[in-house]
């Protein structure tokens, strides 16, 4: 009989079709687990501490954002203002010319300090009561340990007398110093950006006595016997650039540097003389008591608010239409004044009318021009001084200073009220400015004074010189400071504006307006917004007037 050699084989091929119908199961099995889920692949940590997905694909492809599952925003931790975090778009990290805006605190966004000022004033003993409250936002990108107000008031021996510091809730602010004009105020801790900050003083004002003209350099703060001039009075906030920016006094020009804000102000008069009169920055909104002896005023994104008070006081009014708005003019002047002070309230309205319409519309509802008792003019947002002796010395036409300082400080209120510059460091950006706008009111409205009068008396006589772009330091006397600052600087601007054209030329000084409203302009600022306008060039003209 033959032996069955199949069944061993057919055992062994038995065997092996089931070790592969074995491993074909278990790579099925493994091929629907990863079919079941296609996006998990790498896990990583979001913000909440939880594990997040991220795609394969992202993983395959490293120019794909990453974009973790439920939470599409989140990306890169900082810390924000208030020290919570904050999240940075992932595109801002891979595109560094991204502006980083935290959420929350657009860069857009600038709160104004707020000034609320209660002041009683006694009118014959010259003195004030004032309480004021200041809320202050930290616009700047770092966390700040102080603030530096300044008190200009502190300037003159025993004007200012300061009788508490208080945080909001009442609590005594002990950690202070005032040296001069300088009050500075430990924070009891660090003010981070976009936080807010509220603290009282109260204090006592004794007005100096204004001296007599031909006695000293012009003294706007005090008071004579005909006036009581409230100017610069209250303590403020000056900007904040890599420090606070802030100045000593120089012998000529003006020093300080005003950040816009927000004014209140209580002004509550004591033992007023019948037919008292107040001239000041805004018109009063109402009267506290019925007696008439409180005013309240308000002023909104301006960088100072002046008062002038006096029984001998005429006023005269007009209303200037500017077409979206209208602006009161006051002029307030002496008796003897009459004639002088309705000139210079015609030209004023006229200003503001021009300026309107070449550099953009006047901000405030009121501008006040006010006759005073020290030289020159002074210029403070809404309100103005013009010296008695322009209203002394006006002949009833354009050919003399009552005319020209006019619309020089009514030119303030847009290079320096609107646009603020320093004024310490670059005086030219608002002087040379105004005294060029002067030259373009008198082209628009006394040709003939601008060619027989203004030029050869106002500008040539003097025959200026010097250097357009020094500080108020650097300049040896007053008569070689307002030659260059004034009289050279607006020669450069004329230079300019005959180089690139007045089409260009204007519009870049409306443009300058628009773009550094409420703002502190610098030099490098003003040129560069001017290569905008005009690729003429000027490099010249820089070196000629500025020496570089």
């Amino acid at each position: 009989m033959r032996p069955n050699t199949c069944r061993p084989v057919t055992i062994l091929l038995l065997l092996v079709l089931f070790l592969l119908v074995v491993i074909s199961a278990c790579t099925n099995q493994s091929t629907q687990s990863t079919i079941s889920n296609p996006q998990s692949t790498n896990v990583a940590t979001s913000e909440q501490g939880s594990a997040t997905l991220t795609p394969q694909s992202t993983i395959l492809n490293p120019q794909s954002t990453i974009t973790p599952i439920n939470n599409p925003q989140s990306t890169n931790v900082a810390t924000g203002a208030q020290g919570s975090a904050t999240l940075t778009p992932l595109s801002t990290i891979l595109n560094p010319q991204s502006t980083f805006t935290p959420i929350g605190n657009p860069q857009s966004t600038i709160i104004n300090p707020q000034y609320f000022l209660s002041a009683q004033f006694d009118f014959y003993l010259r003195s004030l009561s004032v309480d004021e409250t200041i809320t202050y936002t930290n616009n700047t990108a770092q966390p700040l340990n102080d603030l530096l107000l300044v008190v200009p008031a502190n300037r003159w021996p025993g004007a200012f007398q300061l009788r508490g510091i208080h945080w909001a809730d009442g609590t005594p602010t002990l950690d202070f110093s005032l040296h001069i004009h300088r009050l500075s105020i430990l924070l009891p801790q660090p003010l981070l950006p976009g936080g807010q900050v509220s603290l009282s003083l109260t204090y006592n004002l004794t007005l100096p006595p204004i001296p007599d003209p031909s006695e000293a350099a012009p003294q706007p703060f005090g008071y004579t016997s005909s006036q009581s001039n409230l100017v610069d009075w209250y303590a403020y906030l000056p900007p904040y650039k890599d420090g606070w920016l802030v100045h000593d006094p120089g012998f000529w020009g003006e020093y300080q540097v005003f950040e816009a804000g927000d004014f209140q102000i209580d002004l509550t008069l004591v033992d007023a003389p019948a037919g008292l009169v107040v001239a000041a920055s805004a018109p009063p909104l109402d009267t506290a008591q019925e007696d008439g002896s409180t005013y309240r005023y308000q002023l909104e994104s301006a960088r100072t608010f002046a008062l002038s008070l006096s029984p001998s006081y005429q006023v005269f009014s007009q209303t200037v239409d500017l077409g979206s708005s209208s602006v009161v003019v006051y002029s307030y002047a002496y008796v003897f004044g009459v004639d002088a002070g309705q000139a210079a309230l015609a030209e004023t309205a006229r200003a503001v009318e021009l300026y309107s319409e070449l550099f953009g519309p006047y901000p405030h509802a009121s501008l006040s021009v006010v006759e005073a008792d020290f030289l020159d003019g002074m210029e403070y947002d809404g309100l103005y001084f013009l010296s008695k002796g322009f209203y002394n010395l006006y002949d009833g036409t354009p050919n003399g200073y009552l005319t020209a300082i006019a619309v020089h400080e009514t030119a303030h209120q847009w290079w320096y009220g609107l646009v603020g510059n320093d004024q310490a460091l670059e005086p030219w950006l608002d002087e040379a400015l105004c005294a060029f706008t002067e030259r373009v009111y008198y082209e628009h409205f006394y040709p003939e004074a601008l060619v027989k009068w203004w030029q050869p008396y106002r500008v040539d006589y003097y025959d200026p010189a010097g250097l357009v772009g020094e500080s108020i330091y650097d300049y040896i006397s007053y008569r070689a400071y307002r030659d260059a600052v004034y009289l050279n600087g607006q020669a450069f601007l004329q230079a300019v504006r005959l180089r690139v054209g007045d089409q260009a030329f204007f519009a870049f000084l409306k443009d300058y307006i628009a773009r550094y409203r409420g703002q502190i302009a610098t030099g490098q600022d003003f040129f560069a917004l001017l290569a905008t306008h005009s690729d003429v060039e000027i490099t010249d003209l820089v070196k000629e007037f500025f020496g570089k």
